[in-house]
């Protein structure tokens, strides 16, 4: 017959103890986790209800500037640059010898010539209008690039899509930026309507100051603004050359994903980063006779 020394009858004592705790403790954490849950529940169901009765509109999401640059960089948005093959229609007729023997190298010719050109005529207007999109400044680099156009083909074109951009923010995004530099962009809207039918009109709308000032405004950086405006160039004239016959749409995207595109316009912003208003002009003047002789071809497709 075997027995316990009190010794070990303590422990044992101790050890049930010891489970009986253990176990309590256990329950107790089961129940506590149980309570934070049904909290839990309870709160998300009060803030659901509260959202449902309550007379407070939701608050609105921040415009994101990422979301505006892909909309100012898509071929959708309604400039009506497609209307428009930026001398190109008017090079081919007097380059017909060139343009049968190869298309491609004759678009590749062009190319570089039409972004020097664009670039050195508009981007100093363009960059700014984005350091300074007052109504003040509006006007002012409108009347200057107005000015600095010689040719008419070009001067229509420039104010048919500035005001065709001036209309997209009017009716399509300003609702998103109720209080961003409303009355800047209220003042110069008034003014190019009520000018309108003035023999010289006190403002034109030019594409290049408003395409800057609506990029300040919906937050894009100087950089996005400068590369998607002359991207934006880039793509209505590989447009109009797929619709001219010139090459097809894989040769397009392929164009326009070329490491060239890409060079030429960080080299043209670049090259006119700093340059002022007042030495902005045409670097290729003879773009500017293609663009005047397109209005004398027997037949054409484009505007300008």
């Amino acid at each position: 017959m075997s027995t316990t020394s009190p010794q070990e009858s303590v422990i044992d004592d101790v050890q049930i103890i010891e489970d009986e705790i253990a176990d309590l403790e256990r329950r107790l954490n089961e129940a506590k986790a149980k309570r934070n849950h049904h909290h839990t529940r309870s709160r998300q169901q009060q803030q659901q209800q509260q959202q449902l009765t309550s007379s407070d509109p939701p608050q609105p999401i921040p415009p994101s500037p990422t979301h505006f640059l892909l909309l100012l960089s898509d071929s959708a948005l309604p400039l009506g640059s497609f209307a428009f093959s930026s001398g190109l229609e008017s090079y081919l007729a007097h380059h017909k010898h060139f343009f049968l023997s190869s298309s491609s190298l004759s678009f590749n010719s062009f190319l570089p010539l039409s972004i020097s050109s664009y670039a050195s005529t508009t981007l100093p207007f363009l960059l700014t209008a984005y350091r300074d999109p007052s109504f003040h400044s509006l006007s002012s680099l409108d009347d200057i690039q107005d000015a600095s156009i010689i040719c008419t083909v070009g001067r229509r074109a420039s104010t048919a899509q500035g005001r065709a951009l001036l209309g997209i923010w009017e009716r399509s995004f300003q609702h998103e930026f109720p209080t961003t530099s409303a009355e800047d962009i209220k003042a110069f809207s008034k003014l190019v309507k009520k000018s309108s039918a003035e023999e010289i009109p006190a403002a034109s709308a030019h594409l290049a100051p408003l395409f800057g000032a609506i990029c300040r405004w919906v937050g894009l950086s100087a950089q996005e603004t400068a590369y998607v405006f002359l991207l934006g160039h880039v793509k209505a004239l590989v447009s109009a050359a797929v619709r001219a016959g010139m090459f097809g749409p894989y040769q397009a995207q392929k164009t326009l994903s070329s490491g060239m595109v890409q060079g030429l316009i960080d080299a043209m912003i670049a090259r006119d980063w700093e340059t002022p208003v007042e030495m902005a002009g045409q670097n290729v003047p003879v773009m500017d006779l293609w663009f005047g002789r397109h209005e004398m071809l027997y037949s054409r497709i484009f505007n300008s």
